[in-house]
């Protein structure tokens, strides 16, 4: 009998290689691929493109996916003959249709992680905020090209932080903006409430009222958040609602002083929008983690532009650094590992998806 073929999906640091040894060594065949093909669901991938990714994928059995990498929707899935099992990290993965593996008897399962306060993301997301408020990346480079001061650190002590989004990174992000900075937080998403914005303070152990009587989660209008707001962070998960969700309409009403922040998801936010403020200058400093095509081609414009010049907002990139830290990825690779080898003893595996997000 021929061994199951496993294919590692867009394994960028190569730390597979150890856990998978399980799988080896109990018959299979593993594949690594350490780059991300186009994905096969975006509106400007090309037939070819598609084809070259089913032909990557088509010889596995086994595929184990990084979440937010490589997309799996149903068109991809029913191109794929030989998938008897499709393994992701995280508990959900919005970019799999779980519909179309369940309809073809292809199970799906995830993995769990044990949180750490603040976990990898938020930790990512308050250190774009500082790159950017203290000017890091640019006058790193100022000083190894033999310069010196070149411009003002932005202070945060006292100001607005508007978070778009109050679920648990939203919280986690506050609550260190709010006691290491003393930043005054205002928040809103579609369907916050005061009252919810409240036990999410109490739960956060922070006080409902501060010591101004102000609400230390003060939940207010969407035109207000970015009209007052001299830092704005993205915190809401990608849907169908919020595909698209934050336009030109509200990155004008921004201060020119402010910040805009995402460590969420690209294509929450219109990318031509973001790009034109970018461009024109109208906010100080952009810091993005997400894009709308991941890994970022290396003509796009966020890549190629001078930022910080002829009037143009400074942009810090970093490469969808927010959840990659080698404790995380690590034991995720040994549980999806560990998922492989329950499902051939017919056991049940561990974070089993039940319906798609997709």
């Amino acid at each position: 009998m021929a061994s199951l073929k496993v294919a590692v999906l867009d394994d960028y640091q190569k730390l597979s290689e150890t856990p998978f040894e399980r799988v080896r060594s109990s018959g299979y065949e593993v594949t690594i691929f350490t780059n991300t093909l186009l994905p096969y669901n975006h509106p400007s991938t090309p037939q070819d493109a598609k084809d070259a990714l089913v032909k990557r994928l088509e010889p596995f059995d086994i595929i184990s996916s990084m979440r937010e990498r490589t997309p799996f929707p149903a068109e991809l899935i029913n191109r794929l003959p030989n998938l008897k099992l499709l393994l992701t990290t995280g508990g959900r993965n919005a970019s799999i249709n779980v519909e179309a593996c369940t309809a073809r008897g292809v199970p799906v399962a995830g993995t769990t992680a044990e949180k750490h306060g603040p976990d990898s993301t938020t930790q990512h997301c308050v250190a774009l905020i500082l790159a950017l408020a203290r000017n890091i990346p640019q006058d790193d480079a100022s000083m190894k090209s033999g310069g010196w001061q070149t411009t003002f650190a932005t202070g945060l002590a006292g100001n607005v932080f508007g978070t778009i989004g109050l679920g648990r990174l939203g919280v986690s992000v506050s609550r260190i903006m709010s006691i290491a900075f003393g930043m005054k937080i205002v928040a809103w998403s579609t369907n916050l409430t005061q009252e919810a914005a409240d036990e999410k303070a109490k739960a956060a152990g922070l006080p409902v009222v501060d010591e101004n009587g102000e609400k230390t989660f003060k939940v207010v209008s969407r035109d207000e958040l970015f009209r007052s707001a001299d830092v704005v962070s993205v915190q809401v998960v990608l849907s169908d609602r919020s595909r698209g969700l934050i336009t030109a309409d509200d990155l004008g009403k921004m201060k020119k002083s402010a910040l805009f922040i995402n460590t969420a998801r690209g294509p929450i936010v219109n990318e031509d929008d973001l790009l034109a403020a970018a461009r024109a200058g109208s906010i100080r400093g952009i810091g993005l983690d997400v894009y709308e095509i991941e890994p970022l081609p290396k003509d796009n414009e966020w890549r190629t532009t001078k930022w910080g010049e002829a009037g143009r907002s400074q942009v810090v990139l970093t490469p969808h650094m927010g959840y990659v830290e080698e404790d995380n990825i690590t034991v995720m690779y040994q549980q999806q590992v560990e998922n492989i080898l329950r499902w051939k003893r017919g056991e049940t595996m561990a974070t089993v998806y039940s319906d798609s997000g997709y």
